[in-house]
């Protein structure tokens, strides 16, 4: 991919308190209205004008955006290693990351980044916006400049939040926690299993018991491979036996995420567990998660749930859909061994289940 780089010091004359690193994907956040009313992408050139207050924050700001903008709803895992691999090849020289990205697809990125960036130890913060910087009441303004100064918040040295996280409406969620739950209000994001990394008011409140630990000793590493030959089976009252066939029997299928009713329930007919069983001794994992924003899969907890865990369908406790789906991605191909990779399923890799 190519991209276009710009350097903005909002410290000058004096020394910047910390670089930053912008990653500008697209998004509504970067757009602009044009003279004849219609939305067009923001140059980040002007972004001191658009946002004054950027010059009270004292940092050394670079922006590397996409050439070719992405909506995200056409984001796919080679945009998320092209993120990936920018934040590697600058790991060293900034103390800090913002990815402006769309909101529709943003927790589906953050959490597969979360796994991508193994040893992480400085913040990856995702925020957008509901409007764009040009509108008169967009959140855009107020999400940029508060990921910017989380993403260069320092203790002695050591990032405040070390960490995937995604910024939105005063609110610092874990990456991997979040989800989309809103399409027109500003409080788009929601981590109902995980409570809030931050709260922005008069002050930023850092909640450091649900922070990840800073690690100085860390090492990053990026795995950049995501196997895509993976699924989402949503159950609903009624679903027909052929759609379930269909969708397991999709030719070298390697994993699906099933969404169960409540704590991971689902119907028990002879057919519907039949074609789960036929599927797993295939070799095909299948991990179950549930349907609601809040709580977690019991498997067993209920008769209905104890025939999935009997036939070897996988307990996804409290992960969301999101999340699921790309811990799947990451560990099918980073895991040649299949009863590795079931293991690692349902045990917490970068905080994105208890």
């Amino acid at each position: 991919m190519n991209y276009k780089r710009i350097y903005i010091d909002t410290a000058s004359p004096d020394a910047p308190k910390a670089s930053i690193l912008i990653i500008y994907t697209g998004g509504t956040l970067g757009m602009v209205y044009n003279p004849k009313g219609a939305l067009e992408p923001f140059n980040f050139q002007q972004i001191l004008e658009k946002v004054p207050y950027l010059k009270n924050l004292g940092l050394h700001l670079t922006v590397i955006s996409f050439e070719e903008l992405i909506d995200s709803s056409n984001v796919n895992p080679e945009h998320w290693e092209a993120i990936g691999s920018i934040i590697t090849s600058n790991y060293q020289q900034y103390d800090g990351f913002v990815v402006v990205h769309g909101t529709d697809t943003m927790a589906y990125s953050a959490s597969a980044l979360s796994y991508m960036l193994q040893g992480l130890n400085k913040p990856v913060i995702f925020t957008g916006a509901q409007l764009p910087i040009g509108s008169a009441r967009s959140d855009a303004r107020e999400n940029l400049i508060t990921s910017l100064e989380i993403a260069s918040a320092k203790i002695e040295d050591s990032a405040v939040v070390p960490e995937v996280c995604i910024f939105f409406n005063n609110h610092l969620f874990r990456g991997n926690r979040s989800k989309k739950v809103e399409s027109i209000h500003f409080d788009a994001f929601m981590s109902e299993n995980y409570p809030p990394l931050a709260e922005s008011g008069v002050e930023i409140d850092f909640k450091f018991s649900f922070i990840k630990p800073s690690d100085s000793s860390a090492s990053l590493r990026f795995l950049a491979k995501m196997d895509t030959r993976v699924a989402i089976l949503k159950l609903f009252p009624g679903i027909s036996a052929s759609i379930v066939k269909q969708i397991l029997n999709i030719p070298d299928l390697k994993g699906v995420v099933l969404e169960t009713f409540g704590s991971g329930n689902a119907p028990t007919s002879k057919w519907f567990l039949d074609s789960l069983k036929e599927a797993i001794e295939k070799d095909i994992i299948v991990l179950n998660v549930s349907q609601c924003n809040g709580g977690k899969v019991m498997q067993g907890r209920y008769k209905t749930s104890s025939l999935l865990a009997n036939i070897g369908v996988l307990s996804g406790g409290d992960i969301t859909t999101e999340a699921a789906i790309t811990k799947m991605m990451f560990l099918l191909a980073n895991e040649k061994n299949i009863a590795l990779t079931k293991e690692k399923l349902v045990i917490p890799l970068s905080g994105e289940m208890s």
